[in-house]
């Protein structure tokens, strides 16, 4: 993929592909590692976190709050289907 390299202040800045944004769900203020070796450059993006609901559950203070009245609460979508 050819890419033209901008001037911005100082700097020279390259656009990164939209699908590359998506595949790897980055954002404005995202950090991706940049590998150089030679003429090459490579961009990688950093994995993705993967948690577990126990993990998640066992770092809770406490374990899971409670709503009072949650119980008796009646039902608002398709919970009972």
């Amino acid at each position: 993929m050819l890419q033209t390299l901008r001037k911005a202040g100082g700097s020279l800045v390259m656009t990164v592909p939209k699908a590359f944004i998506d595949q790897n769900a980055l954002g404005e203020g995202s950090q991706v590692e940049l590998h150089l070796l030679g003429r090459t450059m490579t961009v990688e993006a950093p994995p993705r976190p993967r948690y577990k609901l126990a993990d998640l559950i066992a770092e809770m203070p406490d374990g899971l709050p409670r709503v009072d009245g949650w119980d008796d609460m009646p039902s608002v979508g398709l919970e009972n289907d």
